[in-house]
């Protein structure tokens, strides 16, 4: 980074809408100044030692005015910061970029800006709406329905009708009334198609179709909020046809994630495709647990039952100057898929990984291919609190078990996150119902009958039916199964 401030485009909601270099720049700031249309993902993206200040204005509320806003960019820069002004949509429409590099321009403070994608545009495609279309309209107008400090619009509308071209209207809600009316007046006819898109490209989106004469009426019959924008034109009548968004399998639909942090990404990204609205709320964390790497010598098989002890196994493998030989040749045996995958990153294959993944399934797996006998000496690498019924299983049929504990799981607080808000919570292990259960418990929530569990397995979902939970089980217990299941089930 060699500017000093950087005013950066968020997009319009959806996380993946940031541009690369948005992204990029983000990452090294040291100060981040946003605004309430920044979407919650890329919040989450400010870096963990950043300052985070958020002046959220929002319609008719502004808690930090622009001259101030404008100042505590200049003071933060002053102080030598690497300062990142975020803004939702792109800065320079209608996001009074202008204004803030003024200042600095007069105080000869180095910026750059990164341009970003202009929520009318992302919302009318995810809307399924063509701004321009050869059979409708050559041209696209931008305009502002929020008012001067006079209470004036000051909205040319006969000189709008003329262009007979697409007419946007963003901050409008509170004068949509007004505008159709100056437009009929100015000549435009009442059967005009029009359309209100609310929360642009966000899980949350809502797009109602009607007419210059009656989308005002329709705003206030739906309880249309902010942010929203009003698009008037023929190419209106496209988006039955061309709404893909709305069509999601998942679109609507409110989906509360427990998994750790670290392990979520990949079903939150298929459920985020899908059309659901994610939130995560780790129930756990999985902190290492000091272990010294156990002797090798004599033993028959390793087995690993979860990503987490994989990772966590090899880091301790690679601090001490070790990698993947260290196994040698000891057979490999990994409780599902997702584990397997996770240990062909690092360069081991497993040698089993059974069709049913749960420890009784690889057990069983194991002594029916010999793989641990009677008399072998076989290692779990795991959690310390873990099923039974892996080392039962084994030590039944004469196997030696040495049961390695190399870390642990630790609950985490629940917040103000009301589990009952949303369509479904997924667990991907009995340690996180179990813990998210501990989380309610201190919050003082006990209405368990009321949620809906889509659990990862048999174990996970006997710890959910156990707490009261209406409970459903993916077919494969795996993070694509569940996202899978999702998909197909009719809830």
């Amino acid at each position: 980074m060699s500017a000093s401030v950087y005013l950066v485009g968020a997009g319009s909601g959806d996380e993946l809408l940031l541009t690369i270099k948005g992204e990029k720049i983000l990452s090294q700031a040291e100060v981040v100044i946003y605004d309430r249309l920044v979407g919650e993902d890329i919040i989450e993206m400010i870096p963990p030692n950043a300052e985070s200040i958020n002046v959220g204005k929002q319609a008719g509320h502004h808690p930090v005015p622009q001259g101030r806003i404008n100042e505590i960019i200049l003071e933060k820069a002053l102080e030598g910061k690497k300062v990142v002004r975020l803004k939702g949509g792109d800065s320079f429409l209608f996001g009074r970029g202008g204004e803030e590099l003024e200042l600095l321009r007069e105080h000869n403070i180095p910026f750059q800006v990164v341009p970003g994608l202009p929520s009318p545009v992302a919302a009318a495609a995810y809307a399924g709406i063509p701004l321009t279309h050869r059979d409708f309209c050559s041209s696209v107008h931008f305009i502002t329905g929020h008012r001067k400090e006079n209470g004036a619009l000051e909205i040319d509308y006969k000189s709008l009708v003329a262009l007979n071209g697409t007419l946007v209207f963003l901050m409008s809600l509170s004068t949509c009334g007004e505008i159709m009316k100056g437009l009929i007046e100015a000549g435009l006819p009442e059967e005009t198609d029009c359309a209100v898109i609310e929360n642009g490209t966000r899980p949350e989106q809502r797009k109602f179709i009607g007419t210059v004469s009656n989308i005002e009426k329709t705003i206030e019959q739906e309880g249309v909020i902010s942010p929203a924008l009003i698009i008037v034109g023929r190419v209106c009548s496209l988006s039955k046809d061309f709404d893909w968004f709305s069509a999601l399998p998942l679109h609507g639909k409110k989906i509360l994630t427990t998994s750790p942090s670290g392990t979520r990404g990949r079903l939150d990204a298929r459920l985020k495709e899908l059309g659901a609205k994610v939130k995560n709320l780790p129930a756990i964390k999985r902190q290492a647990l000091g272990f010294e790497l156990p002797s090798l010598e004599g033993v028959k098989a390793a087995v690993f039952t979860s990503r987490a002890g994989v990772e966590i196994f090899f880091s301790v493998l690679f601090a001490k100057g070790l990698d993947a030989r260290y196994f040698g040749k000891v057979k490999l045996a990994a409780v599902g898929t997702e584990t397997a995958a996770v240990m062909k990153s690092y360069g081991i294959l497993p040698d089993l990984v059974p069709e049913t993944y749960n420890g009784k399934a690889l057990a069983e797996a194991m002594l029916e291919t010999e793989l641990a006998k009677k008399g072998d000496k076989v290692l779990l690498l795991r959690a310390k609190k873990a099923s039974v019924e892996l080392p039962q299983v084994l030590k039944a049929a004469g196997v030696e078990v040495s049961d390695i504990a190399i870390y642990e799981t630790l609950s985490l607080p629940m917040g103000e996150t009301n589990p009952t808000d949303y369509d479904w919570l997924t667990f991907t292990s009995a340690s996180c119902v179990e813990s998210f259960a501990l989380a309610c418990s201190l919050d003082g929530f006990k209405d368990f009958a009321a949620i809906r569990a889509l659990c990862i397995g048999e174990q996970t979902a006997k710890a959910a039916k156990a707490l009261g939970m209406e409970v459903h089980i993916a077919e494969k217990a795996t993070l694509e199964s569940m996202a899978d299941y999702l998909q197909e089930v009719k809830l």
